[in-house]
């Protein structure tokens, strides 16, 4: 028996899956790494703790699973996107921590770029906004920051999403490679071309010398070498985004199948082939994946606190002990009471793209409880997520009837049912919830020939349960009035 080790390296932890030939989980393993908040806004990661997250799960996993790492054939890859190292070719040292694609310190920059009338051709070539949110001005800050334009523009310096870092650590620098989902994160990547664009790099004033390869998704990237816990010479593939990687997981490969991501952050994706759809309210085009020479497209949503408004619950207001309480603690009442919560804890994504919005809460009196606080966080979950439906469908003029539901809090069934109501939408959740290392899994079989074609992946997809809508219409609207009051003041 050959199995694949997955890599899914998240913004607060990495988890290791052990997958076998038919795609059953044979282990698994988590390990969280510490998040810094060294001033107001700045979010970062400390590298080396990425890296030992990943080694430690990565050891776990293999014992879980019973097996010699020798019988691992292919390791598939996905991670954070956005999400920025900067690091010395020569001693793979890094110049300064991750920055998180959270973080909003470059929000002044895009200002700037704003005014000075560079954000229509950025969205043009890039298919997203100028936004703190994407790489590039994150790239140009360590520049800054650190003094090191000269030894950028002599090749000394390399750039990497964690992908690229991680492929770096896997093969003990011989690979710097990316592939064209993480490079479509960077607005330094054409949508058209698929490649590093000479006019974006010029706005940033980022050297090419210091950008990876782009690889298609099913390419052999590189062989591990001197890895603890690993034989050199497996070969790594099926490298992703994690949410192009939670499509592909979920089997959405035809033009219009969507899901939706409820990690960190909250992740609404929908395949559109290979047109490029392009947003007039406020959404995303990406490049989801791209198999030999067919680029595939998608369309996306994102609101960057989901599961992470349940963590403050626990970390900040301490009203839960652990994240699994929430959903308890919510069924405790019948309705928030009128309180509404907006979760803009590090600004507004799509649609609204408000970097300065802040989380607020109003509609508490004598009576609130904290169950009516922990049930209208996780209806602010689900009223960011219907914003980007709306969108989507005005967009598409057309409604989406189904979204394909996973990630850790989508085992959440008051959440679910909340999120089917609100959206008017039928919600089908997998059987397995981590479907963005089981998409890099399967590419990385694809990849390696493990599975000849797509049909052959499709038959590896099942259902676990389906939410189907309950809330009046009467009820819905004016719950939807209600937040966009709220979303107003935020």
């Amino acid at each position: 028996m050959q199995y694949i080790l997955a890599i899914d390296q998240g913004t607060t932890s990495s988890t290791v899956m052990i997958i076998d030939e038919t795609l059953a989980v044979c282990g698994t393993a988590s390990c969280e790494f510490p998040q810094h908040y060294p001033k107001p806004d700045f979010v970062e990661h400390n590298p080396d703790e990425i890296w030992q997250s990943v080694l430690e799960a990565i050891g776990t996993a293999i014992a879980r699973a019973r097996i010699d790492a020798r019988q691992i054939a292919a390791i598939g890859l996905t991670n954070q996107r956005e999400t920025t190292l900067v690091w010395d070719r020569q001693t793979g040292k890094c110049l300064y921590n991750a920055i998180v694609w959270q973080c909003r310190r470059t929000t002044d920059t895009c200002k700037k770029l704003k005014e000075r009338g560079l954000e229509p051709m950025i969205r043009t070539k890039t298919g997203l906004l100028c936004d703190p949110y994407f790489s590039a001005t994150k790239i140009r800050w360590i520049l800054d920051e650190t003094d090191s334009q000269d030894k950028a523009e002599a090749g000394a310096l390399c750039f990497g999403t964690i992908d690229t870092f991680l492929l770096w650590q896997l093969t003990s620098g011989q690979v710097h490679a990316t592939e064209r989902s993480n490079a479509s994160r960077t607005l330094l990547m054409n949508l058209e071309t698929l490649d590093w664009d000479d006019d974006l790099l010029e706005i940033f004033r980022v050297p090419r010398t210091m950008l990876p390869r782009i690889l298609n998704n099913d390419a052999i990237f590189g062989y591990t070498k001197g890895v603890p816990g690993l034989p050199d010479g497996i070969p790594i593939s099926g490298i992703m985004g994690d949410q192009q990687a939670a499509l592909f997981g979920q089997i959405c490969f035809s033009a219009g199948d969507a899901k939706c991501t409820f990690g960190t952050g909250a992740f609404l994706l929908m395949n559109t082939g290979s047109h490029i759809v392009r947003s007039q309210h406020g959404l995303l085009s990406t490049c989801a994946w791209q198999l030999g020479n067919q680029p595939t497209y998608a369309l996306e949503g994102s609101a960057f606190v989901a599961g992470a408004l349940v963590q403050w619950l626990r970390d900040g207001l301490g009203i839960i002990q652990s994240s699994a309480e929430v959903e308890a603690l919510a069924n405790t009442v019948s309705d928030s009471g009128g309180v509404i919560l907006v979760p803009a804890l590090t600004g507004l994504g799509a649609p609204h793209w408000n970097p300065n919005a802040r989380g607020i809460i109003t509609g508490i009196t004598r009576a609130t409880t904290k169950g009516h606080i922990a049930y209208a966080a996780l209806m602010g979950i689900c009223q960011q997520n219907t914003d980007l439906l709306e969108a989507m469908s005005n967009d598409l003029h057309s409604k989406l009837t189904t979204v394909r539901v996973d990630g850790g809090a989508s085992i959440n069934n008051l959440l679910m049912q909340m999120q089917a109501d609100l959206l008017n939408t039928h919600l089908v959740r997998p059987q397995n919830l981590q479907t963005t290392a089981q998409g890099a899994a399967m590419c990385a079989a694809l990849g390696t020939g493990m599975f000849k074609s797509l049909v052959d992946l499709r038959k590896s997809w099942q259902a676990d349960r389906e939410f189907a809508p309950q809330m009046p219409d009467a009820r819905r609207l004016a719950a939807r009035s209600a937040w966009k009051d709220a979303v107003q003041k935020a």
